[in-house]
């Protein structure tokens, strides 16, 4: 676990963000980003289980919950992986352009890019999760509802930038084509679907 994340004040995250350091970056607050709505979907299920009024409901809000609950640790992991994978990058396209360590930058270069690509999947999961909630959840929460989404869409638009800076530095050109349009499509379905979640949460 990225104990920047995990074991941190946000004080100390902060901090250390704002640091002239390449490492936390615009990945690890994606994820962090990401993991927050989770946390806020999390709390509105939690003023939702045990309700009389939603009891009906009580085995899909309990899945949901524990659904969140993996996002969030998955999206926390996620952090880590980012800021060792740029980390990587960062040091190897600083050597020499003779040193045969450079031989990795392409690969690196790659997973550096698949790293925010799975914490925009993951997002992608967390909408899905909240879009049919409003209906079946604590109807006094819905702000807290909408701003769930809100977040899991910011943290796909973030990590989309992170895919599509490392484009450029990915040599296979299929490879750098998939990537580009799984990142094109994850994006697309979040904005869709954190606006039907917010006009659910109007109605």
């Amino acid at each position: 676990m990225n104990p920047i994340l995990a074991t941190r004040t946000l004080g100390d995250f902060l901090d250390q963000l704002a640091a002239k350091t390449p490492t936390p970056g615009g990945g690890a607050v994606a994820s962090a980003v990401g993991a927050l709505g989770t946390a806020l979907g999390g709390m509105v299920l939690a003023y939702s289980i045990g309700k009389k009024n939603l009891a009906e409901h009580e085995p899909t809000l309990r899945e949901a919950s524990a659904k969140l609950g993996r996002a969030r640790l998955v999206l926390l992991e996620l952090a880590a992986e980012d800021e060792e994978a740029y980390g990587l990058v960062n040091e190897l396209s600083r050597l020499p352009a003779g040193d045969e360590r450079r031989s990795g930058l392409p690969e690196a270069t790659v997973a550096a890019a698949r790293v925010p690509l799975a914490c925009m999947a993951a997002c992608a999961g967390v909408l899905g999760v909240l879009e049919p909630l409003p209906g079946i959840t604590n109807r006094y929460l819905r702000s807290d509802l909408a701003i769930a989404a809100i977040l899991s869409e910011a943290a796909t638009r973030a990590a989309a930038w992170n895919v599509r800076v490392n484009l450029p530095g990915i040599k296979d050109e299929s490879v750098r084509a998939q990537i580009a349009s799984e990142c094109d499509s994850l994006l697309v379905g979040a904005v869709e679907v954190a606006a039907r979640v917010e006009a659910a949460c109007r109605a």
